[in-house]
């Protein structure tokens, strides 16, 4: 029996010899079957095998994986058989057309052909698109169609082809009848629901899209909360829920479930630098911990302070810095302790500009404060990107940092990408003395070389004024540049001013950095005047009667701290000017001096605060020019003409020795977030100009102010800027202007 069960045994593992010998040999022949579309040398491509590979049932199932991830095929079988290995399949039909139903609106069917992935030409999938059906679903819930229904077409094409129709029923749009906090007990839900960016609907939001409902919305929203609270002490604040409970058929009511946790104060904070670091650099770093202690806890005050602590190490051209924060609770009080450590120290490698195909690279490398073979700072990166966008000549900026640590390198890609420069604009006013209109052409990177033209003029019913200019912000690679301007006016000011005017000149010099942030200016300026005067002007106008020469040397500085140079959120810039004559009939000098202050309310918010001086005064106590006395422009006294205020002799405006200026501004971008075209501004003014020189006892001294509104949009046709402006001071003989608007286009 023994001896059976041996002889068994060895007849079953020279059987299983044999048939897994057979089954691995090898391939002789590939043949498809079922194939039409698809050529064999396509199908051969994919799978991992060929003629003369040993095949087993692995090898097999691989097959079959590989070929229905190309996503080509219905049905796949595999099967070898005396050497032969046959793959027989069935294609998946193609999508010949994809269409859209029951949408009208380009911009919500721009919305889901961007988030969908399914093409034309590409192969049908019917998992595919059960996950497209979704992908729509989702999309329309975050347009605010809640109540929306999607139903999928499939219909059938000879030469298996298929047509997909996507049947959508938008319904009304989900709108957000009230917003409620739960758990909020010590913020006023009013002041919450400015927080966010959802709204509850009004009659007069029908503009804004914050009073539909948005998922994406929401979840920033529950961010905003959370950082809100956040920066007013509130260190464990968060958000336990947030959902939308239906009302009625299309309107809900949104609900923050809100954990604010005890409230937290900044206790002990102190510096930890490296031993060679000098401790006098971060004093002010010393003085803000004073500043903060005891106060509530802040996300946004430790920011300022590692910016702070960024802005010092750079200045002081430290090297490799990071710096880290460690926080430690105790009771209600939050201790912190800044270290300040030099990383690893890396070197840039390469500097790769990549997407311009008008900007000269050169133009771009001359923004950057870092070159190949520097040692790498992120800070430095960063304030080189930001440089690179205030050029204005691009749609986006992006720096990518690539790190090589086996040779300690960072090579820095930087992509761009480019967008018109040129522009046509036009400017049109309505007031109480007449209208005006303006044209213009500029061009801010002409032949890709950084240079900007612009050529413009102005006619109004009392002034013409054509201007010619070209800047080259870097010539010959100084980092200096060099302007020229030629510019001819012509006033008739008989009736407002009592004096008729004409003046030809030209106008050229150099601006450079002096130090970080610092710049200096000098340009001479040449100008042939005739002077005419109305014979009922005063005697003192009619002396002034005749023809001058004027050339004089401007000297400037500007202290420029901003952020950025467009949307600025933060910073600040100063301005001085000094006209000094050098051969001039009046000798006179003129001082004028700007300070402008940017800020932010709430994110997406740009607002300002500026300041202007301006003073005239002759070196030989002659009086000085009527056309070089100071009047105030329109854009900085809104809601009154330009120069038609002030002090009067007789019936003529005659501008002052001096003048000064305060201004407000600021966007609330909340009203047109469905519209990324549309702007609201409000602003307020307020002016004053006095002096006169020639007559002391002229009066014309008073505060006049004005506050208004304003609308930029991006029209079709070009930028459009609207503001409608209200006095509210003012004096008697002064004249308004309430209505002002500018058109414009792209090249």
């Amino acid at each position: 029996m023994k001896g059976v069960t041996i002889l068994l045994k060895s007849f079953f593992i020279i059987f299983l010899f044999f048939s897994t010998k057979a089954f691995s040999d090898t391939i002789d022949r590939i043949e498809i079957i079922g194939n039409d579309r698809i050529s064999d040398e396509t199908i051969k491509l994919f799978i991992s095998v060929n003629i003369k590979d040993e095949i087993n049932e692995v090898k097999l199932n691989n097959i079959v994986k590989d070929l229905y991830e190309t996503d080509f095929f219905k049905d796949i079988s595999v099967n070898f058989d005396n050497q032969i290995l046959s793959i027989k399949v069935l294609e998946n039909p193609i999508i010949e057309n994809i269409s859209y139903e029951g949408v009208k609106s380009n911009r919500i069917l721009e919305f889901i052909k961007q988030g969908t992935t399914i093409k034309q030409r590409s192969s049908y999938n019917e998992i595919e698109i059960k996950k497209e059906k979704q992908k729509i679903e989702n999309i329309l819930k975050n347009l605010g169609y809640y109540k929306s229904s999607l139903n999928i077409l499939v219909e059938q094409s000879k030469n298996n082809l298929v047509n997909i129709v996507y049947d959508i029923n938008l319904g009304k749009k989900s709108k957000i009848e009230k917003i409620s906090f739960i758990g909020n007990k010590i913020f006023k839900d009013k002041k919450l629901r400015r927080v966010i960016t959802s709204s509850e609907y009004k009659f007069w939001k029908f503009i804004s899209g914050r009073k539909y409902l948005n998922q994406n919305s929401v979840l920033l929203d529950e961010r905003l909360l959370t950082n809100f609270y956040k920066n007013n002490g509130y260190y464990n604040a968060k958000i336990n829920s947030s959902y939308a409970k239906l009302i009625d058929d299309s309107n809900f009511e949104l609900i923050f479930n809100i954990d604010a946790g005890s409230k937290i104060y900044f206790g002990e904070l102190n510096l930890k630098l490296p031993i060679d670091f000098d401790k006098n650099n971060f004093i002010s770093i010393n003085k803000l911990f004073k500043k903060i202690k005891d106060k509530p806890y802040s996300i946004n005050t430790i920011d300022k302070i590692l910016d702070e602590i960024d802005n010092i190490t750079t200045l002081e051209q430290y090297k490799f810095i990071k710096a880290n924060v460690v926080e430690s609770i105790n009771n209600n009080k939050i201790d912190l302790v800044f270290i300040v450590e030099e990383g690893e120290k890396f070197y840039v490698d390469r500097i790769n500009i990549l997407g311009n195909t008008i900007t000269s690279e050169n133009v771009i490398r001359n923004q950057l404060l870092l070159d190949e073979g520097d040692p790498f700072s992120e800070i430095l990166v960063n304030n080189s990107i930001n440089n690179i966008k205030s050029l204005n000549f691009f749609k986006s900026v992006n720096p990518q940092v690539i790190t090589n640590k086996e040779n300690n390198t960072r090579s820095i890609d930087i992509t761009v990408e480019e967008k018109s420069t040129g522009e046509i604009y036009a400017s049109a006013g309505v007031g109480t003395s007449g209208s005006s209109i303006g044209f213009g052409v500029k061009e801010n990177n002409f032949l890709g070389n950084g240079i900007a033209l612009e050529s413009n003029f102005s006619l109004s019913t009392e002034s013409f004024k054509g201007i010619f200019s070209i800047t080259n912000p870097n010539y010959n690679n100084s980092d200096k540049s060099l302007f020229f301007s030629a510019e001819a006016t012509e006033n008739d000011n008989y009736k407002t001013f009592g004096y008729k005017t004409k003046k030809t000149g030209i106008s050229f010099g150099t601006n450079f950095e002096y130090l970080n942030d610092l710049y200096l200016g000098i340009n001479n300026s040449n100008f042939y005047e005739v002077i005419e005067t109305n014979s009922t002007a005063s005697a003192q106008q009619q002396a002034q009667e005749g023809n001058y020469w004027d050339s004089f040397m401007k000297f400037n500085v500007n202290y420029d701290k901003r952020n950025q140079k467009f949307q600025t959120s933060s910073g600040f810039k100063s301005f001085y000017s000094l006209d000094l004559p050098v051969l001039s009939d009046t000798n006179t000098i003129k001082n004028f001096y700007n300070y402008s202050h940017y800020f932010n309310f709430f994110e997406k918010n740009f607002s300002s605060i500026s300041i202007y001086l301006q003073s005239a005064n002759s070196l030989n106590n002659k009086d000085i020019k009527l056309s070089e006395r100071i009047n105030i422009p329109s854009s900085r006294l809104r809601g009154f003409e330009a120069g038609r205020v002030g002090p009067k002799d007789g019936d003529d405006f005659i501008g002052g020795n001096y003048a000064y200026s305060l201004n407000f501004k600021s966007n609330v971008p909340q009203l047109f977030e469905e519209s990324q075209n549309l702007d609201f501004l409000i602003f307020a003014d307020a002016a004053d100009i006095w002096g006169v020189d020639y007559n002391s006892s002229i009066e014309g001294d008073g505060i006049r102010s004005s506050v208004g509104v304003g609308l930029d949009w991006m029209s079709p046709i070009g930028p459009m800027n609207f503001t409608l402006s209200q006095p509210i001071t003012k004096k008697d003989g002064d004249r308004t202007e309430s209505f002002r608007f500018n058109l414009g286009t792209s090249f």
